[in-house]
């Protein structure tokens, strides 16, 4: 079973590999995306990462918030389910 994680205080200068070349020295990788804003195609600065095993991700959660990478400091935990339309 995959779980996804959260990764936040993603540094603008951070790519989709440099996250994917830190977190897969934890375990193999479902899939990983850094959201972009949809006008500027820049980074908004977190992103998420999903590992095909629930404890590669528990172990890159404990391993990783906190870590420095490019001059930032990652904000890494188990992703939420998405939220309900308020409207």
């Amino acid at each position: 079973m995959s779980k996804k994680i959260f990764v936040g205080n993603i540094a603008w200068t951070v790519t989709e590999d440099d996250l994917n070349a830190t977190f897969s020295q934890h375990g193999e990788i479902e899939d990983l995306v850094i959201l972009k804003d949809r006008y500027t195609h820049r980074s908004r600065g977190f992103g998420f990462v999903t590992f095909v095993q629930d404890e590669d991700a528990e172990k890159a959660v404990e391993a990783l918030n906190g870590y420095n990478l490019n001059g930032r400091d990652l904000v890494v935990n188990e992703a939420k389910p998405p939220r309900k339309e308020r409207y």
